[in-house]
């Protein structure tokens, strides 16, 4: 009975420990949220005074409650760097986020493989940089250059065997500017430019072999026949 009434008043000792507030109102010391229909455990970790220090760990909402993320916080630069879990523990991707928002690297992994499938460079929570995705042997297939998370600068996209597809330029997130496109035997299978996401002027297209050149300014034009007026018929 001494036994029980110890334990009960440790257990409500520890209980105390929890979830606290500082006389201002801010979180402080070790908190554990709960998911809030199933009451699981939904995230745990400690505050300082209303702002998170060291490892924090969140949960998915089942049974096993398997460990899908984890922060750490680094109080000199407001910055934590976020693991993403899969539920059979595989790494998903991983990065640093500075006031919510990502920042520097990031990488994103192959489904349940410890192998690299894109590499991305945040400035503000925005796309800069050179972003690569790899195949899982290891082998470029895309390079694509982009300015505030949108596609501005070359662009190549790789097959395999290294033979390069695909050379291209963008700007605003549209093609401008030189393209080439590679048959997967490494031919030119079109070559031109564009302009504001169009083909424009004389491109050089593959046909039966043969490089022919075809004006694109005049695709898609359509004759059309003129009718006169109803009030003249």
């Amino acid at each position: 009975m001494r036994y029980l009434l110890l334990l009960l008043l440790c257990n409500l000792t520890f209980g105390q420990e929890i979830n606290k507030l500082d006389e201002n109102g801010k979180k402080h010391g070790l908190w554990k949220g709960v998911h809030e229909e199933s009451k699981r455990p939904r995230y745990e970790g400690t505050f300082e005074h209303g702002k998170e220090v060291g490892m924090f760990k969140f949960f998915d909402d089942t049974k096993a409650g398997t460990v899908i993320a984890t922060r750490e916080f680094n109080p000199k630069d407001n910055s934590c760097y976020t693991i993403f879990y899969n539920q059979k523990k595989n790494k998903v991707s991983e990065g640093k986020v500075v006031n919510k928002q990502f920042e520097g690297e990031w990488k994103y992994y192959h489904e349940d493989l410890p192998l690299i499938m894109t590499l991305e460079f945040y400035s503000n929570g925005k796309l800069n940089g050179v972003r690569k995705v790899f195949y899982k042997s290891g082998e470029l297939a895309e390079e694509t250059n982009y300015k505030d998370g949108i596609k501005d600068g070359v662009s190549k996209i790789y097959l395999e065997n290294g033979v390069v597809v695909e050379e291209s330029i963008y700007k605003n997130g549209e093609y401008d500017g030189k393209a080439i496109f590679r048959t997967s035997d490494n031919q030119i299978a079109s070559e031109g430019v564009f302009k504001n996401g169009k083909k424009v002027g004389i491109w050089k297209v593959l046909e039966k072999g043969k490089l022919k050149d075809v004006n694109m300014n005049k695709q898609g034009k359509k004759f059309q026949k003129r009718v006169k007026p109803l009030e003249q018929q």
